[in-house]
């Protein structure tokens, strides 16, 4: 959007993004919470071998960055709201392609764990 000069709509985009993300955390943060308080286990992988492996390499890249993206994302965020463009293009360049493995890695885990290899209801 940006490079056909759709400025206020890559904005728009950009804040909604935000937002979803936000609630997305949020209310992921506070289910496992709940499930910790109420002293339930959280779900692990069953799977043995190569697609363990895989899982977990996934799993803790998917982690680790989800970490990282938090502060990316701010920066970026405030470097725009400040108008200061040429360090927000500097620090998007990272922020776009972490955040876009979170989210499609995010999603493949939950697959992953609760649809593929999802425990058999009683």
């Amino acid at each position: 959007m940006i490079r056909t000069k759709r400025i206020a709509a890559h904005k728009a985009c950009m804040i909604a993004a935000t937002v979803t993300s936000a609630i997305f955390l949020v209310s992921y943060v506070t289910y496992h919470y709940k499930l910790y308080a109420a002293g339930q286990a959280p779900l692990h992988f069953p799977g043995t071998g190569a697609p363990r492996y895989a899982y977990l390499t996934m799993l803790t890249s998917h982690t680790i960055l989800a970490i990282v993206i938090v502060p990316l994302v701010i920066m970026s965020l405030l470097r725009a709201f400040r108008s200061n463009f040429v360090a927000h293009k500097r620090i998007a360049r990272w922020t776009l392609p972490l955040w876009a493995y979170v989210s499609v890695t995010g999603v493949l885990i939950y697959v992953v764990l609760y649809q593929i290899y999802a425990p058999p209801h009683p």
